[in-house]
Protein backbone atom coordinates (compact mmCIF):
# COMPACT_ATOMS: atom_id res chain seq x y z
CA UNK A 1 0.00 0.00 0.00
CA UNK A 2 1.73 3.40 -1.32
CA UNK A 3 0.34 5.13 2.00
CA UNK A 4 2.50 2.75 4.23
CA UNK A 5 5.50 3.53 1.98
CA UNK A 6 5.23 7.18 1.67
CA UNK A 7 7.14 8.42 4.80
CA UNK A 8 9.80 6.76 3.56
CA UNK A 9 9.43 8.38 -0.68
CA UNK A 10 8.12 11.65 0.84
CA UNK A 11 7.77 12.90 4.00
CA UNK A 12 5.91 16.09 3.54
CA UNK A 13 3.29 13.99 0.97
CA UNK A 14 3.18 11.49 4.27
CA UNK A 15 2.23 13.98 6.50
CA UNK A 16 -0.25 15.98 3.95
CA UNK A 17 -2.13 12.91 3.47
CA UNK A 18 -3.08 11.95 7.46
CA UNK A 19 -5.39 15.18 6.87
CA UNK A 20 -7.25 13.41 3.60
CA UNK A 21 -9.72 10.94 3.59
CA UNK A 22 -9.29 7.76 2.00
CA UNK A 23 -11.81 5.77 0.28
CA UNK A 24 -12.26 2.78 -1.94
CA UNK A 25 -14.41 3.39 -5.06
CA UNK A 26 -16.15 1.62 -8.25
CA UNK A 27 -15.49 4.78 -10.06
CA UNK A 28 -12.23 6.60 -11.31
CA UNK A 29 -9.72 7.58 -9.18
CA UNK A 30 -10.54 11.23 -7.95
CA UNK A 31 -10.30 14.29 -5.59
CA UNK A 32 -13.40 15.29 -3.97
CA UNK A 33 -13.08 18.00 -1.23
CA UNK A 34 -10.95 16.17 0.92
CA UNK A 35 -11.76 12.76 0.37
CA UNK A 36 -9.82 10.53 -2.27
CA UNK A 37 -11.66 8.05 -3.91
CA UNK A 38 -9.31 4.90 -5.43
CA UNK A 39 -10.79 3.50 -8.49
CA UNK A 40 -10.55 -0.18 -9.24
CA UNK A 41 -7.65 0.23 -11.76
CA UNK A 42 -5.29 1.89 -9.29
CA UNK A 43 -3.94 -1.80 -7.79
CA UNK A 44 -2.87 -2.45 -10.93
CA UNK A 45 -0.84 0.16 -11.32
CA UNK A 46 2.91 -0.60 -10.36
CA UNK A 47 3.69 0.50 -6.78
CA UNK A 48 6.19 4.01 -7.89
CA UNK A 49 2.88 4.79 -10.12
CA UNK A 50 0.47 4.04 -6.80
CA UNK A 51 2.53 6.18 -4.65
CA UNK A 52 3.24 9.00 -7.68
CA UNK A 53 -0.86 9.40 -7.94
CA UNK A 54 -1.76 9.20 -4.29
CA UNK A 55 0.51 12.07 -4.15
CA UNK A 56 -0.82 13.93 -7.14
CA UNK A 57 -4.38 13.44 -5.33
CA UNK A 58 -2.65 14.79 -2.02
CA UNK A 59 -1.56 17.98 -3.47
CA UNK A 60 -5.22 18.66 -4.68
CA UNK A 61 -6.49 17.86 -1.30
CA UNK A 62 -4.22 20.43 -0.07
CA UNK A 63 -3.96 22.99 -2.64
CA UNK A 64 -7.67 22.82 -2.40
CA UNK A 65 -8.56 22.50 -6.19
CA UNK A 66 -11.84 21.19 -5.76
CA UNK A 67 -13.20 23.85 -3.73
CA UNK A 68 -11.41 27.02 -5.72
CA UNK A 69 -12.63 25.29 -8.90
CA UNK A 70 -16.08 26.19 -7.36
CA UNK A 71 -15.16 28.95 -6.25
CA UNK A 72 -13.68 30.11 -10.02
CA UNK A 73 -16.85 28.50 -11.58
CA UNK A 74 -19.01 31.22 -9.15
CA UNK A 75 -16.62 33.55 -10.02
CA UNK A 76 -16.82 33.37 -14.29
CA UNK A 77 -20.86 32.21 -14.47
CA UNK A 78 -21.38 30.25 -17.89
CA UNK A 79 -17.99 31.32 -19.23
CA UNK A 80 -16.44 28.37 -17.03
CA UNK A 81 -14.33 26.16 -18.56
CA UNK A 82 -13.76 23.26 -15.71
CA UNK A 83 -12.06 21.05 -18.13
CA UNK A 84 -9.30 23.90 -18.82
CA UNK A 85 -9.02 24.62 -14.46
CA UNK A 86 -8.30 21.08 -14.24
CA UNK A 87 -5.84 21.05 -17.06
CA UNK A 88 -3.75 23.85 -15.20
CA UNK A 89 -4.06 22.21 -11.86
CA UNK A 90 -2.82 19.11 -13.01
CA UNK A 91 -0.21 20.44 -15.41
CA UNK A 92 1.18 22.50 -12.09
CA UNK A 93 1.03 19.38 -9.56
CA UNK A 94 2.75 16.91 -12.04
CA UNK A 95 5.22 19.38 -12.90
CA UNK A 96 6.21 19.48 -9.30
CA UNK A 97 6.24 16.34 -8.75
CA UNK A 98 8.47 14.81 -11.65
CA UNK A 99 10.76 17.44 -10.57
CA UNK A 100 10.48 15.43 -7.25
CA UNK A 101 11.63 12.27 -8.61
CA UNK A 102 7.77 10.79 -8.06
CA UNK A 103 6.78 8.46 -10.90
CA UNK A 104 3.09 9.12 -12.25
CA UNK A 105 0.84 7.13 -15.00
CA UNK A 106 1.88 8.07 -18.86
CA UNK A 107 1.27 10.22 -20.69
CA UNK A 108 1.14 12.90 -17.97
CA UNK A 109 -0.03 16.34 -18.52
CA UNK A 110 2.71 18.97 -17.52
CA UNK A 111 3.01 22.49 -16.67
CA UNK A 112 5.97 23.08 -18.65
CA UNK A 113 4.44 21.53 -22.22
CA UNK A 114 1.44 23.58 -21.59
CA UNK A 115 2.97 27.04 -21.16
CA UNK A 116 4.54 26.46 -24.78
CA UNK A 117 1.17 26.61 -26.25
CA UNK A 118 1.04 30.37 -25.41
CA UNK A 119 2.34 33.08 -27.44
CA UNK A 120 5.93 33.39 -26.48
CA UNK A 121 5.87 36.31 -24.50
CA UNK A 122 3.11 35.62 -22.03
CA UNK A 123 5.23 32.62 -20.76
CA UNK A 124 6.50 32.50 -17.44
CA UNK A 125 10.20 31.84 -16.84
CA UNK A 126 9.15 29.55 -14.44
CA UNK A 127 5.60 28.79 -13.89
CA UNK A 128 5.73 26.61 -11.13
CA UNK A 129 7.05 30.18 -8.96
CA UNK A 130 5.41 32.30 -11.39
CA UNK A 131 1.56 31.23 -11.42
CA UNK A 132 -0.76 29.80 -9.17
CA UNK A 133 -4.03 27.47 -10.93
CA UNK A 134 -6.43 30.72 -10.90
CA UNK A 135 -3.36 32.55 -13.21
CA UNK A 136 -2.42 29.47 -15.01
CA UNK A 137 -6.03 29.23 -16.41
CA UNK A 138 -7.13 32.79 -17.03
CA UNK A 139 -3.81 32.77 -19.32
CA UNK A 140 -4.84 29.48 -20.68
CA UNK A 141 -8.54 31.15 -21.91
CA UNK A 142 -7.39 34.79 -21.90
CA UNK A 143 -4.80 33.93 -24.37
CA UNK A 144 -5.56 30.33 -26.12
CA UNK A 145 -9.16 31.78 -26.92
CA UNK A 146 -7.77 34.65 -29.22
CA UNK A 147 -7.09 34.47 -32.70
CA UNK A 148 -10.28 32.64 -33.43
CA UNK A 149 -8.16 29.12 -32.33
CA UNK A 150 -10.92 28.95 -28.88
CA UNK A 151 -10.04 27.62 -25.51
CA UNK A 152 -10.90 23.75 -26.69
CA UNK A 153 -8.04 24.68 -29.40
CA UNK A 154 -4.46 23.77 -28.81
CA UNK A 155 -5.30 23.13 -24.59
CA UNK A 156 -8.05 20.85 -25.63
CA UNK A 157 -5.88 19.00 -27.94
CA UNK A 158 -2.74 18.44 -25.72
CA UNK A 159 -5.20 16.91 -23.32
CA UNK A 160 -6.91 14.55 -25.68
CA UNK A 161 -3.60 13.51 -26.73
CA UNK A 162 -2.53 12.39 -23.45
CA UNK A 163 -5.52 10.87 -22.30
CA UNK A 164 -6.20 13.44 -20.00
CA UNK A 165 -9.72 13.89 -17.63
CA UNK A 166 -11.02 16.26 -14.92
CA UNK A 167 -10.06 14.58 -11.43
CA UNK A 168 -11.11 17.14 -9.65
CA UNK A 169 -14.53 16.64 -8.42
CA UNK A 170 -17.03 18.70 -6.72
CA UNK A 171 -17.20 20.91 -3.93
CA UNK A 172 -18.93 23.72 -2.53
CA UNK A 173 -17.07 26.88 -2.57
CA UNK A 174 -17.27 27.61 0.93
CA UNK A 175 -14.96 25.24 2.06
CA UNK A 176 -11.84 26.56 0.82
CA UNK A 177 -10.45 26.47 4.43
CA UNK A 178 -7.12 27.60 2.75
CA UNK A 179 -6.60 29.04 6.06
CA UNK A 180 -6.25 25.99 8.28
CA UNK A 181 -4.51 24.26 4.85
CA UNK A 182 -1.89 27.09 4.36
CA UNK A 183 -0.29 25.79 8.31
CA UNK A 184 -0.99 22.22 7.30
CA UNK A 185 1.25 22.86 4.41
CA UNK A 186 3.88 24.99 6.12
CA UNK A 187 4.14 22.25 8.75
CA UNK A 188 4.61 19.40 5.86
CA UNK A 189 7.03 21.55 3.89
CA UNK A 190 9.26 22.04 7.08
CA UNK A 191 9.54 18.12 7.43
CA UNK A 192 10.19 17.70 3.95
CA UNK A 193 13.05 19.98 4.08
CA UNK A 194 14.56 18.69 6.82
CA UNK A 195 14.06 14.96 5.55
CA UNK A 196 16.05 16.28 2.55
CA UNK A 197 13.81 14.71 -0.34
CA UNK A 198 10.69 14.64 -1.85
CA UNK A 199 8.45 17.20 -2.81
CA UNK A 200 9.24 19.44 0.24
CA UNK A 201 12.29 21.13 -1.44
CA UNK A 202 10.72 21.48 -4.77
CA UNK A 203 7.34 23.55 -3.63
CA UNK A 204 9.58 25.56 -1.26
CA UNK A 205 8.87 28.62 -4.13
CA UNK A 206 5.56 26.90 -5.69
CA UNK A 207 2.81 29.53 -6.22
CA UNK A 208 0.28 27.84 -5.42
CA UNK A 209 0.34 27.17 -2.36
CA UNK A 210 -3.02 28.20 -0.32
CA UNK A 211 -3.29 31.44 1.22
CA UNK A 212 -5.25 32.96 3.42
CA UNK A 213 -6.66 35.70 1.22
CA UNK A 214 -9.62 37.37 -0.35
CA UNK A 215 -10.50 37.30 -4.26
CA UNK A 216 -9.57 40.94 -6.10
CA UNK A 217 -13.71 40.62 -6.80
CA UNK A 218 -14.25 41.13 -3.35
CA UNK A 219 -11.88 44.05 -2.33
CA UNK A 220 -13.35 45.50 -5.48
CA UNK A 221 -17.11 45.37 -5.34
CA UNK A 222 -16.64 47.18 -1.70
CA UNK A 223 -15.12 49.79 -2.83
CA UNK A 224 -17.87 50.21 -5.79
CA UNK A 225 -20.38 49.65 -3.11
CA UNK A 226 -19.06 52.57 -1.05
CA UNK A 227 -18.81 54.96 -3.68
CA UNK A 228 -21.87 53.97 -5.43
CA UNK A 229 -24.34 53.34 -3.27
CA UNK A 230 -26.31 56.46 -1.88
CA UNK A 231 -25.86 57.79 1.26
CA UNK A 232 -28.61 58.64 3.32
CA UNK A 233 -29.13 61.05 5.43
CA UNK A 234 -31.52 63.17 8.14
CA UNK A 235 -34.57 65.14 6.43
CA UNK A 236 -36.38 67.30 8.63
CA UNK A 237 -39.26 67.45 5.38
CA UNK A 238 -40.47 64.06 6.31
CA UNK A 239 -41.23 62.39 9.44
CA UNK A 240 -39.93 58.73 10.00
CA UNK A 241 -42.20 55.19 9.41
CA UNK A 242 -41.99 54.23 12.91
CA UNK A 243 -43.30 57.85 14.11
CA UNK A 244 -45.97 57.84 11.66
CA UNK A 245 -47.15 54.33 12.78
CA UNK A 246 -47.15 55.45 16.61
CA UNK A 247 -48.73 58.44 15.25
CA UNK A 248 -51.90 57.23 13.22
CA UNK A 249 -51.88 54.73 16.74
CA UNK A 250 -52.30 57.37 19.42
CA UNK A 251 -54.91 58.89 16.96
CA UNK A 252 -56.42 55.59 16.98
CA UNK A 253 -56.62 55.53 20.80
CA UNK A 254 -56.95 59.15 21.46
CA UNK A 255 -54.23 59.24 23.44
CA UNK A 256 -50.83 61.60 23.06
CA UNK A 257 -49.34 61.53 19.90
CA UNK A 258 -45.57 61.69 20.24
CA UNK A 259 -42.56 63.62 19.48
CA UNK A 260 -41.57 64.52 15.80
CA UNK A 261 -38.60 61.81 14.29
CA UNK A 262 -37.36 63.13 11.00
CA UNK A 263 -37.00 60.46 8.65
CA UNK A 264 -34.14 59.70 6.17
CA UNK A 265 -33.78 60.88 2.47
CA UNK A 266 -31.15 59.69 -0.29
CA UNK A 267 -28.08 61.95 -1.73
CA UNK A 268 -29.24 64.41 -4.36
CA UNK A 269 -26.43 63.85 -6.47
CA UNK A 270 -26.39 61.83 -9.77
CA UNK A 271 -24.05 58.53 -9.22
CA UNK A 272 -21.44 58.04 -12.13
CA UNK A 273 -18.95 55.99 -12.88
CA UNK A 274 -16.09 55.82 -14.63
CA UNK A 275 -13.82 53.40 -15.96
CA UNK A 276 -10.72 54.29 -17.99
CA UNK A 277 -9.04 51.09 -20.09
CA UNK A 278 -5.74 51.89 -21.15
CA UNK A 279 -5.58 50.28 -24.48
CA UNK A 280 -1.63 50.11 -24.83
CA UNK A 281 -1.30 47.89 -21.81
CA UNK A 282 -2.62 44.01 -21.84
CA UNK A 283 -4.90 42.73 -19.34
CA UNK A 284 -6.27 39.27 -20.25
CA UNK A 285 -9.95 39.25 -21.47
CA UNK A 286 -11.04 37.04 -18.72
CA UNK A 287 -9.67 39.75 -15.81
CA UNK A 288 -11.67 42.31 -18.06
CA UNK A 289 -15.02 39.83 -18.00
CA UNK A 290 -15.08 39.30 -13.93
CA UNK A 291 -14.26 43.38 -14.25
CA UNK A 292 -17.36 44.36 -16.38
CA UNK A 293 -19.57 41.57 -14.34
CA UNK A 294 -18.93 43.66 -10.44
CA UNK A 295 -18.85 46.62 -12.11
CA UNK A 296 -22.38 46.32 -13.88
CA UNK A 297 -23.69 44.35 -11.07
CA UNK A 298 -23.22 47.52 -8.86
CA UNK A 299 -24.32 50.15 -11.02
CA UNK A 300 -27.77 48.05 -11.52
CA UNK A 301 -28.20 47.54 -7.84
CA UNK A 302 -27.46 51.27 -7.34
CA UNK A 303 -29.10 52.86 -10.06
CA UNK A 304 -25.84 54.94 -10.83
CA UNK A 305 -24.39 56.09 -14.85
CA UNK A 306 -21.23 54.23 -15.93
CA UNK A 307 -19.39 55.59 -18.38
CA UNK A 308 -16.43 54.01 -20.61
CA UNK A 309 -13.53 55.53 -21.88
CA UNK A 310 -10.72 54.28 -23.66
CA UNK A 311 -7.58 55.76 -24.02
CA UNK A 312 -3.74 55.67 -24.66
CA UNK A 313 -2.02 59.06 -25.15
CA UNK A 314 -5.60 60.27 -25.86
CA UNK A 315 -8.93 59.65 -25.18
CA UNK A 316 -10.39 57.92 -28.24
CA UNK A 317 -13.62 55.98 -27.32
CA UNK A 318 -16.39 56.92 -24.95
CA UNK A 319 -19.59 54.65 -24.92
CA UNK A 320 -21.59 53.71 -21.96
CA UNK A 321 -20.72 49.92 -19.63
CA UNK A 322 -23.92 48.46 -20.08
CA UNK A 323 -23.31 45.29 -21.21
CA UNK A 324 -20.87 42.26 -19.79
CA UNK A 325 -18.70 42.25 -23.06
CA UNK A 326 -18.25 45.92 -23.54
CA UNK A 327 -14.49 45.86 -22.42
CA UNK A 328 -13.54 42.92 -24.61
CA UNK A 329 -15.55 44.64 -27.84
CA UNK A 330 -13.68 47.78 -27.46
CA UNK A 331 -11.35 48.39 -30.18
CA UNK A 332 -7.64 47.90 -28.86
CA UNK A 333 -5.03 50.33 -30.21
CA UNK A 334 -2.43 48.78 -29.67
CA UNK A 335 0.96 50.27 -28.69
CA UNK A 336 2.25 53.93 -27.93
CA UNK A 337 2.42 55.37 -24.74
CA UNK A 338 -0.14 56.54 -21.65
CA UNK A 339 -0.85 59.82 -20.83
CA UNK A 340 -3.00 59.54 -17.41
CA UNK A 341 -3.61 63.18 -17.58
CA UNK A 342 -6.14 63.31 -20.39
CA UNK A 343 -8.71 60.26 -19.13
CA UNK A 344 -8.68 61.70 -15.69
CA UNK A 345 -9.39 65.43 -16.52
CA UNK A 346 -12.15 63.99 -18.97
CA UNK A 347 -13.59 61.26 -16.46
CA UNK A 348 -13.53 64.34 -13.67
CA UNK A 349 -15.60 66.70 -16.20
CA UNK A 350 -19.00 63.81 -15.88
CA UNK A 351 -18.54 64.96 -11.97
CA UNK A 352 -18.00 60.97 -11.04
CA UNK A 353 -18.38 59.10 -8.00
CA UNK A 354 -15.52 56.97 -8.81
CA UNK A 355 -12.78 56.49 -11.50
CA UNK A 356 -11.68 53.23 -12.21
CA UNK A 357 -8.46 52.96 -14.31
CA UNK A 358 -7.25 49.54 -15.93
CA UNK A 359 -3.58 49.88 -16.48
CA UNK A 360 -0.79 48.38 -16.06
CA UNK A 361 0.67 51.55 -14.21
CA UNK A 362 3.63 52.32 -16.75
CA UNK A 363 3.17 56.14 -17.09
CA UNK A 364 3.30 59.61 -15.02
CA UNK A 365 0.64 61.13 -13.03
CA UNK A 366 0.31 64.96 -12.51
CA UNK A 367 -3.84 65.82 -12.76
CA UNK A 368 -5.52 65.34 -9.49
CA UNK A 369 -9.38 64.60 -9.81
CA UNK A 370 -11.40 65.49 -6.78
CA UNK A 371 -13.06 61.86 -7.64
CA UNK A 372 -11.92 58.44 -5.32
CA UNK A 373 -9.55 57.09 -7.59
CA UNK A 374 -8.83 52.98 -8.00
CA UNK A 375 -6.05 51.77 -10.23
CA UNK A 376 -6.78 48.39 -11.24
CA UNK A 377 -3.58 46.67 -12.23
CA UNK A 378 -2.85 43.10 -13.66
CA UNK A 379 0.45 42.83 -12.16
CA UNK A 380 1.82 44.75 -8.60
CA UNK A 381 3.01 48.38 -9.82
CA UNK A 382 6.68 49.12 -9.86
CA UNK A 383 5.80 51.84 -7.89
CA UNK A 384 2.68 53.10 -6.14
CA UNK A 385 0.90 55.99 -7.15
CA UNK A 386 0.62 59.21 -5.44
CA UNK A 387 -3.00 59.42 -5.30
CA UNK A 388 -5.71 56.66 -5.33
CA UNK A 389 -6.01 53.15 -4.30
CA UNK A 390 -4.20 50.17 -6.14
CA UNK A 391 -6.29 46.67 -6.66
CA UNK A 392 -4.17 44.27 -8.52
CA UNK A 393 -6.46 41.64 -10.67
CA UNK A 394 -4.82 38.44 -9.70
CA UNK A 395 -6.22 35.02 -9.79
Amino acid sequence: MPLARMPEVDPAIAALALWCQHRDDRGPTRTEGDTIYYGPEFPLLPISEQTGLLAHHVCHVALRHAPRKAQMAQRMGQGFQPDLYALAADGLINEALLQAGHALPRPAVRASEIVALLPLEERPKTVLSAWDCDQFYLALIGRLGSGGQGASGAAQSYAKARGFEDDIGAAAPEESQQDIWAGRMTQALAVGQRAGGGIGAVLAQFADLPLAGVPWEVHLRRKLRQALFTHRHVSFQRPSRSWLARDAFAVQQSGPRPVFEPGWRGGDRRLRLVVGLDTSSSIPEATLALFAAEALSAVRKSGAEAHLLGFDTEVHHRSNLDRANSLQSLTLRRGGGTDFDCVLEEAQGLDPSLIVLLTDLEGEVAYRPKAPLIWAVPEPPQFTPRLGDVLVMRG
